[in-house]
């Protein structure tokens, strides 16, 4: 009971944060991994794709990361109104801080750009998890490779997937260095570092996130 009070208080709400957050980073990069495969062609990214499927702790890893997916964005919520309840009156003027403040757009937009990843997530399912089914030429394995070069000619995907990526990136500029911080793991002497390598990683894997689709479009993947 002890335990669930702590979890509960604004304390534990922050460590759940900071850990479902690195560990939806984690995923990030493993799926951005697989993404990325496909400028190695079809052969490739299809076997990596399937090597997944059919590994049999594949449904209990979805199961694993919706749980911390929605706990995520729980704990996000909460938050919010917390600290919305905290201070009923905006601001009326906001002004972004330099150096190695914490305050700026990335920081004052989390809760938006957030709700922005998760409709993006379910569309994102809707159009490749659960999208056309084309199959590989003999084999009666589902060609996931003919399903990224379909989706991607499409100019209103492709513009929306790099705009979806552009709010990612703004949510991990403040969420990686705030997960960090949240557990700890942020000694003072290291804080403006982390802060820039925070910066530096979100657009370095939202880019390549976008890089993909924009690749696929313009024919660099065929």
């Amino acid at each position: 009971m002890r335990a669930l009070r702590m979890l509960g208080s604004s304390v534990g709400n922050k460590l759940l944060l900071g850990l479902t957050g690195l560990a939806l980073f984690g995923f990030l990069l493993f799926h951005l991994f697989g993404n990325l495969l496909g400028f190695l062609g079809p052969e490739i990214y299809n076997e990596h794709a399937h090597a997944l499927i059919s590994n049999p702790l594949i449904i209990p890893a979805e199961f694993g990361i919706l749980a911390i997916f929605l706990t995520h964005i729980y704990k996000a919520v909460v938050n919010y109104w917390k600290n919305r309840a905290a201070r009923p009156v905006a601001y009326g003027v906001k002004k972004w801080a330099g150096g190695p403040s914490r305050k700026s757009v990335g920081s004052t937009t989390m809760i938006w750009t957030g709700l922005s990843v998760l409709i993006f997530v379910a569309i994102h399912l809707k159009l490749f998890k659960y999208g056309p089914v084309y199959f590989e030429a003999g084999t009666g394995v589902r060609d996931l490779y003919r399903l990224l070069i379909d989706d991607f000619r499409r100019p209103g995907i492709v513009a929306g997937y790099v705009l979806a990526m552009f709010l990612l990136g703004l949510h991990l500029r403040h969420g990686i260095s705030s997960s960090i911080q949240s557990l700890g793991l942020m000694p003072e002497s290291w804080t403006a570092r982390i802060l820039r390598a925070g910066i530096v990683l979100a657009i370095l894997i939202a880019g390549l996130f976008a890089v993909i689709p924009v690749a696929v479009y313009f024919g660099a993947i065929r």
